[in-house]
């Protein structure tokens, strides 16, 4: 089967599996239907690629002897505006190259970034389960000086605390936990002791004196501790 038959049985299926998702009821069978279909387009992705290659091969043999390879983008940033959540991709030169050379392909929870022929390189990022669901029809790429910036918008106006669900899971991760019945004094304490550790010496002088003097209140039947 060649790639453009293996292209059009993918396209097939991410048809029907948009049909059964329609149909579908229950949201784990939702959710199922919507990872395949991740799954499908990124396949389909990987195949347009492929068959864009190899024509340029049969256009020009001679492109055979410069390999092009692809490369992870890693270098880009964030900021978000209360419509558009915007990633900015550094990419030297990026400018240069024809406009159709840089492809972004984007869902409700994912986008993905194909830069081709940079530098004698493809340029790649895929970002999947994007913190909040977003507007892939009013969402686009800019293209500036040594730069992509790519404008997703948002479907509800809501500030995003990272970029995707993994990021918020591991930021859940590290944050302390509180016991239910936990005693308020012992937050207060371990406060104390941080700032203790970490305070220079006349910040260790003064909780010293405050503690001091709220032992003594506390055994003349005053307050535990009045800081």
């Amino acid at each position: 089967m060649d790639l453009t038959e293996q292209i059009n049985q993918l396209e097939a299926d991410l048809q029907e599996l948009g049909t059964l998702l329609e149909k579908a009821e229950r949201k784990r069978v939702q959710e199922l239907l919507k990872q395949e279909q991740k799954k499908v387009e990124k396949e389909i992705a990987v195949k347009r690629q492929q068959k864009e290659q190899q024509a340029r091969r049969e256009a020009d043999p001679s492109a055979a002897s410069k390999a092009t390879y692809t490369v992870k983008i890693t270098n880009y940033a964030w900021d978000q505006s209360d419509k558009f959540v915007k990633i900015y991709l550094t990419l030297k030169d990026v400018n240069k190259i024809p406009s159709e050379n840089v492809e972004v392909n984007f869902t409700e929870n994912s986008f993905s970034v194909l830069v081709k022929d940079l530098g004698g390189k493809n340029h790649q990022m895929t970002v999947l389960n994007l913190l909040y669901p977003i507007d892939e029809k009013d969402s686009y790429k800019k293209i500036k000086t040594d730069m992509v910036l790519i404008m997703c918008k948002k479907q509800a106006i809501k500030k995003w605390e990272c970029l995707t669900k993994v990021e918020k899971q591991a930021k859940d991760k590290d944050k302390p936990a509180v016991e239910e019945n936990a005693d308020p004094s012992d937050g207060l304490m371990r406060m104390l002791k941080k700032i203790y550790s970490e305070g220079d010496d006349e910040m260790k002088r003064t909780i010293n004196k405050a503690w001091s003097e709220s032992q003594e209140k506390k055994v003349r039947g005053g307050d535990m501790m009045d800081l």
